[in-house]
């Protein structure tokens, strides 16, 4: 879940926060057996996402492309991108870190952060506690740190960052020179770190350039024109707190695990083992008294291949009701996996089942939603996916989010409901050509056939200079009493239907209010399936003059289909 970002009044809390810089290529280098003078980098996407000192000494930056970093270095290690991995191998540098004070909290891997109060105290002073972390953290986990203190959250990351120590009251004047994207880190989770980017590039489009001027804007504008994320990041640029540090309790995950006599392979002979296993863990989690956030579910094979998939569950304490749900998600996903129907290795008979508890909290500290609890209502929505889910199986409801693309269609990614994904593509990557914002607010499943017309009642065409060969005055819509448009075309008055039963049945021509584009889109001009296409955007006009739909359509081999409806 996403860290509230609202504007509670908590006291500003002087805080120790240890870094480990480039942590994500610390954590590959050592998984692999690197040294820590071995020139790597770890990709992710189409860039490099952490650099190590030995490859930023060679000219290797963050954000470079694979072959400019092997340019600029050729011996470097390219390191895939794993953040199981990232946190798994940080739990080393957390325990070295309570050898010398009794709780942290885990912000992120590669970021940890305690109050300084209690423990500088213990060791004597700021620089004798900040000291001792380092130290420990070397001798016990491998790898270099840096430690930083301050008045409130983003002063001491920054201050880790900088390996300086700020006086207390100092944290203001320490931030307002830095520039308006320092906010990003302090974004623990990665949708509010997508919340905070996109205000920050707002910001610098305003012309706000450091946190000084964004500080000295009036609060009650800051909340009006950004709501409660430009609260939460106006308190920060001031070296103030939303919220209270919350200390890691060394809770280890819980796991089960059934390994089969014979190899399985059918799926009937898994929905008794699923059931089985979901409520083993379910027992060992009371046990612990503890309840869980996510759960990793994993599978061998015949042929030694792993099979891993992680689902989020909010299920909660409520009785029996974690091991039902538990058991349906290993059911569908092992279907997925026998069937393969899933991505991945080749279908083969599994030889063992493996149910592990992630995101372990004792009873009664499960993390609340990002604008607070859930309410009963909620609770009944989610039954009732849970019980869509059992009739029609795991990909019988999905849910979408936001991915990297040209065309609406492509930027729409599914999920199993329930199931967590990295989006193949990413939001944040160049998409030249891509089709302006606002979105549409319906895509259409299967692209319909419509014909845009001239005055004339000519097809409109865009020929390779992409010149229209007339303005768009008139556009025919296949009739579907189901769709919002064609209800918007049967109410015109001059809406009629043509065309014979064997073939589509389509209005009259509908007056065109306003057009935009077109925007043309090549994708794979290299391979065989290449694509050209050229949009445009048609506002109709209603009876009463207002516009009554507007459509996204593009023209491809000479047709234009109609792509998506905005409201």
């Amino acid at each position: 879940m996403t860290a509230p970002l609202h504007d509670a009044r908590v006291a500003t809390v002087r805080r120790v926060v240890l870094w480990v810089p480039d942590w994500p290529v610390v954590a590959a280098m050592a998984q692999v057996g690197l040294g820590a003078d071995a020139p790597a980098a770890v990709l992710h996407g189409r860039g490099m996402l952490a650099v190590s000192a030995a490859a930023r000494a060679a000219g290797v930056r963050r954000g470079m492309r694979k072959r400019l970093a092997q340019r600029a270095c050729p011996e470097i290690a390219i390191l895939s991108h794993d953040e199981g991995r990232d946190a798994r191998e940080f739990e080393a540098v957390a325990a070295a870190a309570e050898q010398v004070v009794a709780g942290v909290e885990i912000s992120r891997p590669g970021l940890l952060m305690i109050p300084s109060q209690g423990a500088a105290r213990f060791h004597g002073s700021e620089e004798a506690l900040a000291e001792a972390l380092v130290t420990r953290v070397a001798e016990d986990a491998g790898c270099e740190s840096a430690v930083g203190i301050a008045d409130g959250l983003l002063a001491a990351v920054m201050a880790a960052r900088a390996n300086a120590l700020i006086e207390p009251g100092q944290s203001h004047d320490f931030l307002a020179p830095l520039p308006v994207d320092t906010l990003v880190h302090a974004a623990m989770e990665r949708t509010q770190r997508a919340e905070v980017e996109d205000l920050v590039s707002v910001l610098t489009r305003l012309g706000l350039t450091a946190l000084g001027d964004f500080t000295a804007l009036p609060t009650a504008d800051v909340v009006a024109r950004f709501g409660h994320v430009g609260a939460w990041a106006q308190r920060m640029a001031r070296g103030e707190d939303v919220a209270p540090p919350v200390l890691r309790r060394a809770e280890g995950d819980i796991g089960v695990e059934y390994v089969f006599e014979d190899p399985a392979e059918r799926v009937e002979q898994l929905a008794l083992v699923a059931s089985h296993v979901a409520e083993q863990l379910d027992a060992a989690l009371l046990a612990a008294a503890s309840r869980c956030s996510r759960v990793r579910i994993g599978a061998r094979t015949v042929t030694g291949d792993e099979l891993v998939r992680v689902w989020r569950t909010d299920v909660g304490a409520r009785s029996g009701a974690f091991s039902k749900h538990m058991a349906d998600r290993v059911r569908w996903q092992l279907d997925g996996w026998l069937s393969g129907t899933a991505t991945g290795p080749q279908p083969a008979p599994l030889t063992a089942l493996m149910l592990t508890a992630e995101d372990v909290v004792p009873l009664g500290s499960e993390q609340s939603f990002l604008w607070g609890g859930t309410s009963g209502a909620d609770a009944r929505a989610h039954r009732a996916l849970e019980r869509v889910q059992g009739l029609l199986g795991a990909e019988g409801v999905l849910a979408v989010a936001e991915q990297g693309g040209r065309t609406p269609r492509d930027r729409v990614h599914a999920l199993a409901w329930g199931q967590e994904g990295e989006p193949p593509r990413r939001v944040s990557h160049p998409w030249p050509g891509r089709i302006p914002d606002p979105a549409p607010a319906t895509v259409l499943p299967v692209p319909l056939e419509v014909h845009v017309l001239d005055a004339g009642g000519s097809p409109v065409r865009v020929d390779s200079r992409l010149a229209v060969s007339a303005p768009p005055t008139w556009v025919r819509l296949q009739a579907d009493p189901r769709d919002r448009v064609a209800r918007a075309a049967h109410r015109h008055p001059s809406s009629g239907h043509v065309g014979g039963d064997d073939g589509p049945v389509w209005t009259s021509p509908l007056p065109v209010e306003a057009w935009a584009g077109p925007w043309p889109i090549v994708e794979r001009w290299w391979s065989g399936d290449a694509s050209r296409r050229a949009f445009l955007q048609l506002a109709m006009r209603g009876e009463d003059g207002q516009a009554e739909a507007a459509l996204l359509v593009a023209l491809h081999e000479g047709r234009w289909m109609l792509e998506a409806v905005y409201d």
